[in-house]
């Protein structure tokens, strides 16, 4: 690592946490960016070469892979040229047009056709699609993978422990016993529906010109259906097409992309919130790492840091999907540019999440379920039994069965003892006083074994 550059970078996604992004910077950065635009105006270049325009001829199979190479074989050193020439443009979309014009001075029949480069498009042409490509490719390539592998691994957890019940807390109070197992199948089934939902959000694309009407695509070549060449292309890069726009794609479906990540994060939040609290109960102990140092001065303490780094990474991401998805569908009439300097920020929040997601796994791979802890803790509150037996005491017609129970139970520890002598009393079956009388704080889980 180059502390150097850690240690005087701005943003903690480039400094501390730069080696938990890495897998980011190709996407989401500047050079990034630049990339997709150079993919956009060269795959459009040879779209309209395939048109049967009397002007652009249909490229031979030596110049396509000239502009397959160029795309192929862009790196930091093409990107620095870049932005070279958009020093002096100071246009970041022209300065790409101008770029590829310079690539294919020297090839006679690319020479040609140069000016076909961005023809009659608008630089936001370039541009949504340009973010669209990389929002595919970070839900596909960056979230999707990390959200399956948080999955398989909270499934092997919630497996293993599918049978080891635990006292519930509602209200923070002790309640009717669950499974640890069922509680991570809770997160499990919540986290999947919102993987479900992310998978099929579409990401919207356009590419209409400077008012989103083909204008001037129509008065230089009206025979050409213009709409339906638009469709082909926006899908052939793996968007779907929206045909009514203004200059600006609406972002109305980064919206939805951005709200279904918020949603993933909330209840990955939520999640990390119950397993910290779990640790200070001492349901879950961490596994000790012998050079590590849980407290600048107390020796003995092993903080639940990871799950804190986790919470505090989705709450970032999260405040700024939140001003994405509020902001990028909002435009002053046909366009406005305020919009760009968020979209830059794309990166930033799926940063925090990608390190949030990270430091997620690893904490859960820190953890181990302490029984001897949580058997404790069943066993020192068989109170939690009189919701069992008050529902048994209605089936069988006994009088006040919620106030019999509450007189007995309320803000009193019970024992064994105590509940067999109130089971005793009750006009109830002799089976079901066996039965009643047999069940433990343990053994009073419903289903939630085979809910698992």
């Amino acid at each position: 690592m180059n502390h150097n550059f850690s240690l005087t970078a701005i943003s903690p996604l480039d400094g501390r946490y730069q080696h938990q992004t890495i897998e980011l910077k190709t996407l989401t950065s500047e050079y990034g960016l630049m990339h997709y635009r150079l993919i956009v105006e060269l795959k459009w270049l040879q779209n309209l070469s395939a048109l049967k325009i009397k002007e652009i001829p249909a490229l031979s199979q030596e110049s396509i892979s000239f502009l397959n190479k160029l795309i192929a074989d862009f790196d930091e050193t093409q990107a620095n040229h870049i932005k070279t020439i958009e020093s002096k443009t100071n246009h970041d979309v022209k300065a790409i047009e101008y770029y590829i014009k310079e690539k294919v001075s020297n090839i006679p029949e690319l020479a040609k056709i140069s000016e076909f480069v961005h023809f009659a498009c608008t630089s936001e042409d370039i541009n949504n699609l340009s973010y669209g490509l990389m929002m595919l490719d970070i839900r596909h390539k960056i979230l999707l993978p990390s959200l399956h592998n948080l999955q398989q691994q909270l499934t092997l957890f919630a497996k293993e422990h599918a049978n080891t019940p635990m006292l519930a807390r509602t209200h923070g109070q002790v309640a009717s016993p669950t499974t640890v197992g069922k509680e991570i199948t809770n997160v499990i089934a919540r986290l999947a529906r919102q993987i479900e939902q992310l998978i099929h959000i579409p990401i919207l694309g356009k590419i209409n010109g400077a008012v989103g009407n083909y204008n001037a695509h129509i008065v230089a070549y009206p025979e050409i259906a213009w709409d339906n060449v638009a469709e082909k292309f926006v899908q052939s890069l793996g968007l779907t097409f929206n045909p009514l726009t203004t200059q600006i794609e609406p972002h109305d479906a980064m919206a939805e992309y951005f709200h279904c990540l918020m949603r993933t994060n909330t209840i990955l939040i939520d999640f990390c919130r119950d397993v910290w609290g779990y640790i200070s109960l001492g349901y879950f102990k961490q596994k000790m790492i012998a050079h590590e140092v849980g407290s600048s001065t107390m020796p003995h303490k092993v903080n639940p840091i990871d799950f804190e780094n986790s919470e505090g990474n989705f709450g970032l991401a999260n405040a700024l999907f939140d001003h994405f998805a509020q902001k990028l569908p909002m435009s002053r009439w046909q366009r406005d540019l305020s919009d760009s300097t968020v979209l830059r920020n794309i990166g930033v929040a799926c940063g925090h999440m990608l390190i949030a997601l990270k430091s997620l796994q690893k904490g859960l791979h820190k953890i181990a379920v302490d029984k001897t802890q949580i058997e404790e803790d069943l066993n020192n509150n068989w109170e939690v039994l009189s919701e069992a037996i008050q529902t048994v005491m209605r089936r069988y017609h006994i009088d006040q069965p919620y106030e019999k129970l509450k007189e007995l139970s309320r803000g009193k520890k019970l024992t064994p003892e105590i509940l067999e002598e109130f089971i005793n009393k009750l006009e109830l079956p002799p089976e079901v006083k066996i039965k009643l009388k047999e069940l433990t704080p343990a053994t009073y889980i419903g289903l939630a074994d085979k809910l698992v």
